[in-house]
């Protein structure tokens, strides 16, 4: 039975329908798999809804077998990164298919052709739409849901990738850690950092919180710059980044540090909404969302994810502020307890970001998840 690659058109609601709901048959025996909402990945594929599109562009693919939907892909090309690191790399991303070597090479190849067409030299992924989206393929972890922003994949997915043809060419961790009682040494730099008179403190404003998002990405587009496959946003992807997470802020999981009145250091946790969408099957409107105010603001969830945590390089090797980021993880560590919450994850840290990891370490945390991005020459 052949297969077929059917390329998504904007106003093909039957192929888009089709890419959403394949994930159902993929997933359908999974008892971890949390379906993402539908409309979110729709506003992210819809050119005139995400920003990527601005500096970005991007196809969808679904993948059928006699008929019968059995995988989906997308393919696209980040200029900014582009412009950035002159690597000549495109990219796939929400690759997800039945445990069928053809399927997987079949839509790995289409993506391919996508990228070579478009003067690409490299095919890397899977990254959806780019690095500041979810990224990487689920290679350990398995047993547990994902957090809000990350993926999932059935343990086969990996292996199809490689016999596809594709290499490993970067591991990335999710650490997890139970809220609750922090080391020593920790304890002990936070009270250093919080009793020096040049630093203040606070939560992030809900109330102001586009101009707060921008104070948030100056220190992480600092503190970030220099990682590997680092994209700055551009001023749209952070109005919408703010609108976004202002409809599920806890500010209580937010911090800001200054060192005489300069923005110096953040952090930015996100209650996990995976925890509480989990039998929405995707779908939030019209019977849903009174279900997610109330499990998310009243009976609250258990778990949250810190996606941020960025110290300026300036401090990051001033002997003086060496526990600033010590001082971060007891703060959310002692915010998430007031609020309920049980356990976190700190996601995702590269594989070889040394003094990252060990400070993670530090406090407790262990490596639960890992994910891995691949890469061949087209």
């Amino acid at each position: 039975m052949a297969i077929e690659i059917v390329e998504l058109g904007e106003k093909d609601k039957k192929r888009r329908r089709d890419f959403l709901d394949v994930a159902r048959e993929i997933y359908a025996d999974d008892p971890a798999w949390v379906r993402p909402l539908d409309m979110d990945i729709e506003d992210r594929l819809d050119r005139k809804k995400n920003p990527f599109f601005d500096h970005g562009d991007a196809q969808a693919f679904v993948a059928y077998r006699d008929g019968r939907r059995v995988g989906r892909i997308t393919a696209q090309i980040d200029h900014t990164h582009l412009e950035r690191h002159k690597d000549a790399a495109g990219f796939f991303g929400f690759l997800d298919t039945l445990d069928d070597p053809e399927v997987a090479r079949a839509l790995l190849e289409k993506a391919a052709d996508w990228n070579r067409a478009r003067g690409m030299k490299l095919l890397r992924g899977p990254i959806s739409l780019n690095i500041n989206e979810e990224l990487g393929c689920l290679v350990e972890g398995f047993d547990t849901p994902p957090m809000i922003m990350m993926p999932h994949h059935r343990p086969y997915q990996g292996g199809l990738i490689e016999q596809a043809g594709l290499a490993k060419l970067k591991d990335f961790y999710a650490w997890t850690y139970d809220v609750g009682s922090v080391p020593t040494r920790a304890q002990k730099a936070h009270d250093e950092v919080l009793g020096m008179p040049e630093v203040t403190v606070r939560h992030l404003d809900p109330a102001h919180f586009g101009e707060e998002v921008r104070v948030l990405m100056d220190i992480f587009n600092d503190a970030w710059s220099d990682n590997w496959g680092f994209v700055p946003l551009s001023e749209r992807e952070l109005a919408k980044m703010a609108a976004d997470m202002k409809l599920i802020l806890f500010p209580e999981i937010t911090y800001l540090v200054s060192i005489d009145g300069e923005p110096a250091a953040v952090a930015l946790a996100l209650p996990n909404i995976n925890e509480v969408i989990r039998d929405f099957d995707g779908k939030l409107f019209p019977f849903n969302v009174a279900k997610l105010l109330y499990r998310l603001r009243v009976k609250g969830p258990k778990s949250g994810r810190l996606i941020i945590l960025g110290i300026k390089k300036k401090y990051r090797h001033v002997r003086k502020y060496a526990g600033l980021s010590a001082f971060l993880y007891v703060a959310m560590n002692r915010s998430a307890h007031l609020l309920g919450l049980e356990r976190g994850e700190l996601s995702w840290t590269l594989e070889d970001n040394a003094a990252i990891n060990a400070g993670i370490r530090l406090m407790g945390g262990r490596i639960y998840k890992k994910y891995r991005v691949y890469q061949r020459e087209l």
